[in-house]
């Protein structure tokens, strides 16, 4: 069997870094919080989905992958929003921390997130590496427009150009989503099947209501939910997801991000910046 190829920074020798990064000279880094997916899914979902990503596009375009962060953040969410989900809307619900969730998720003030960042884009600068390629798997609006404006920060300022790219595919980019249902599910079970656990959720014969388990569709998010309030069944985990079609987002997506980062390396020439 054919060993794959390490990647990782923090399993690399210095010299293994060195020559890894002058023959493709850029340094992915994954991201996303500790945060409740439903409780069949596990908190790490949205950065194993983006290390998964990382580490896979790094093996087809060279270069080396960061530590994966867990480090991500959220706001309270609008009215209009609230009362899609079924909630009042005067309610204080931040990000998918729903009352009725047992445990909260592990975010962190929008400040706190963008030091973070801000220090590890810092870091690779000291590598003399053309290209940090930002792999992002949490929706969170004020968590990913950290990562775009100190792209473009670091990208103006510095010899270090800065990518920012949602773990997913482009075709499923578009609105806003959804959370631990159909999708999020079937990707997990691919990439990491023993951390689901669909026995968690209730009964099949018990409808789901987004309140309840934090198990949202995207029209639940967009306010064009029809089911007032209850996840719709072509999206409920429990009667459609599977690993199968979790592969095919998980491959199509690393497609996608291997030939965005071979593009961006082109167009800034080979090698290490001098």
């Amino acid at each position: 069997m054919k060993t794959r190829a390490e990647v990782r920074m923090s399993h690399l020798r210095p010299g293994e870094i060195a020559g890894r990064l002058k023959k493709t000279s850029v340094v992915y880094v994954p991201f996303g919080p500790l945060e409740w997916h439903g409780p069949h899914m596990p908190f790490g979902t949205d950065p194993l989905n983006a290390e998964n990503a990382a580490l896979a596009s790094c093996r087809r375009t060279g270069g080396v992958v960061w530590p994966t962060q867990f480090w991500g953040t959220e706001r309270e969410r609008r009215p209009e929003q609230l009362a899609s989900l079924g909630f009042p809307t005067d309610k204080y619900v931040v990000g998918m921390d729903f009352p009725k969730n047992f445990m909260p998720s592990m975010y962190c003030p929008e400040e706190i997130f963008a030091i973070v960042v801000r220090e590890i884009l810092r870091a690779i600068t000291t590598l003399k590496a053309r290209l940090a390629v930002l792999v992002n798997g949490h929706g969170g609006e004020n968590h990913i427009r950290v990562l775009e404006r100190l792209a473009v920060e670091f990208t103006s300022t510095t010899d270090l150009a800065v990518h920012v790219r949602m773990a997913a595919p482009k075709t499923m980019l578009s609105g806003s989503g959804e959370h631990a249902a159909r999708g999020e599910t079937g990707l997990l079970m691919h990439l990491h099947p023993a951390s689901v656990d669909i026995r968690q959720l209730p009964p099949k014969s018990r409808r789901m209501k987004y309140t309840d388990y934090a198990v949202v569709d995207g029209p639940g998010f967009d306010g064009k939910a029809a089911g007032n309030g209850y996840l719709s069944r072509d999206e409920d985990p429990r009667f459609t997801a599977s690993a199968a079609p979790g592969k095919k987002v998980a491959d199509a997506t690393v497609r996608e991000i291997a030939a965005e980062v071979k593009a961006l390396l082109k167009s800034l020439g080979k090698g290490r910046r001098k």
